[in-house]
Order: structure tokens, then C-alpha cells, then sequence
């Protein structure tokens, strides 16, 4: 599943998360957006105090080859849930963006948060001050036994986001011999396409000037076909917002669509 050759091929068998609470009348179907997102309802939760990696991000695993680590946290979190009920301890709007909220939340007939068990399984970070690293412990158990992300070799999923190529290296896999081949294998020219993400997302120094890291160009925008090497790539626009990107001034009309 991680090798190279079935780098595509994992993209192609990506589902769409959605879970099923199989629960009494009145439960809420839970969405998993991301490894680092639930929605229940009209509200997106991210997970306090974690941090897992995106979607489009790849990892590198103990065979030094490359893995869509950020879609295997998306399926950890889903089969977490497991189609049970999820409950959501609302924190509050998240700063980047009000459209989405910051929770802790509990699959029924859990002890642990599954903000908690992510972290356990080696496929998300402590993560937010907020959090006053209430997770350190369960990160560091992760770490000592090589579980998840921790068994190969990664950047954390902030680092990622902001393109920081340089950023520091985690996991066993790490070898500094192989630095500039892991790094990008880390950060590969074309990052493939995650089916129904089509939104594109390129770094761009001008756009700090509105306090983002970069611009988002969605597929009716006129910019959108001269994009051909993306950064990122987006499913919604929240999501590209969340991430601090922008959209481009040119497909500003309000009928442009996806």
C-alpha cells in the first residue's frame, strides 16, 4: 500500500468520509473531513490540541518509500469512529477561521478522546498552547514504539503547511545521509491530485500582505489552468482558508463555482 509504484493507485481508491452512526433516533451522521476534522451537522470541529497531517501530505515509511500519510489519518480517524455516535465539546471558533470550531470529542463508549487515540496511534501530533501539551506523554509513547507516522519519516503537518522545506525531520526512518532525498520525496514537485480536492493552492510572498501564506485558484477561476505545479490541494474552500491561503482575486465573482 505505501510503495511507490502504489503511490496512484491509493489516490484513485480514496473514498469520500463519511461515517454512519448506526445509533438511535436523532444521532448525528459524523464526516470526516480530514485526520484532524469531524463535522457533525452544520459544524466543522477540529480536534483540539492535535495536529495531523493534511491530506495531500506524504510521508515516508520504514522502507524509505514514499505514503499518502495524510489520507491513513483519515482513515484511522474513521475507523476509530467505527459508525458509532460522536460527541463534541464545543471550545469555541477557531482563529483562522470562524467557520469551524475547536473540539474534543468522544466516540460513545470511549474513555478516551479521539483527540487521545490519534495521538496514541502514532498519527497525529500535541499539538495548540491551548492544550498546555496535554498529549505529550501519549505522543512520546507513540514515538518510543515507532507507531503511525513515527515508524518512517515526516515533517509536522504546520511545516508542511507553510512549505517550510527545511523544517525538522521525525521518525525512526530519518537518516541524515539521505536528508536532501527525503526531503523531496517529502516535498514532491507534483503532488498528486486527492480525488474530489480539485482546488489549488500555490505559497505566494504577496499574499502575507493579508496575513495568508499563499492563493487558492478554484477550477472556473482564469488562473486556474496556468497552475500546473500546485502546492497544496484544497477539497473546499474552508479547508483552504483553514490553511491560511487566500482566494485568487480573479475568480472573485460570487457565481464562480468549483
Amino acid at each position: 500500500m505505501r510503495s511507490r509504484n502504489l503511490l496512484f493507485p491509493i489516490w484513485s481508491c480514496f473514498i469520500v468520509g463519511v461515517v454512519l452512526s448506526f445509533s438511535p433516533v436523532g444521532a448525528t451522521t459524523a464526516i470526516v473531513r480530514d485526520g484532524n476534522a469531524i463535522q457533525l451537522g452544520d459544524i466543522t470541529y477540529r480536534l483540539d490540541g492535535i495536529d495531523a497531517p493534511e491530506l495531500d501530505q506524504t510521508c515516508i515509511d520504514d522502507h524509505a518509500d514514499p505514503w499518502t500519510c495524510g489520507i491513513e489519518a483519515r482513515e484511522q480517524l474513521i475507523k476509530l469512529i467505527g459508525g458509532r455516535p460522536v460527541r463534541c465539546d464545543d471550545l469555541g471558533a477557531e482563529k483562522t477561521t470562524r467557520k469551524r470550531h475547536i473540539g474534543l470529542c468522544t466516540v460513545e463508549g470511549d474513555a478516551a478522546s479521539l483527540n487521545q487515540q490519534l495521538v496514541r496511534a502514532g498519527f497525529a501530533l500535541d499539538f495548540e498552547p491551548s492544550a498546555k501539551g496535554r498529549f505529550l506523554q501519549d505522543e512520546a509513547g507513540a514515538r518510543d514504539a515507532r507507531l503511525g507516522l513515527w515508524k518512517g519519516c515526516f515533517v509536522a503537518p504546520q511545516e508542511f503547511r507553510l512549505g517550510q522545506k527545511d523544517g525538522s525531520l521525525h521518525g525512526a526512518a530519518c537518516r541524515t545521509d539521505r536528508d536532501r532525498q527525503i526531503r523531496e520525496a517529502l516535498f514532491p514537485e507534483d503532488i498528486a491530485m486527492p480525488p474530489t480536492c480539485s482546488i489549488k493552492g500555490k505559497f505566494a510572498v504577496r499574499a502575507r500582505v493579508t496575513g495568508d501564506v499563499g492563493i487558492y485558484h478554484l477550477r472556473a477561476c482564469p488562473s486556474y489552468p496556468a497552475i500546473t505545479k500546485p502546492d497544496r490541494w484544497f477539497c473546499s474552500e474552508d479547508d483552504a482558508q483553514a490553511a491560511g491561503f487566500r482566494r485568487a482575486y480573479n475568480c472573485r465573482a460570487k457565481n464562480v463555482s468549483k
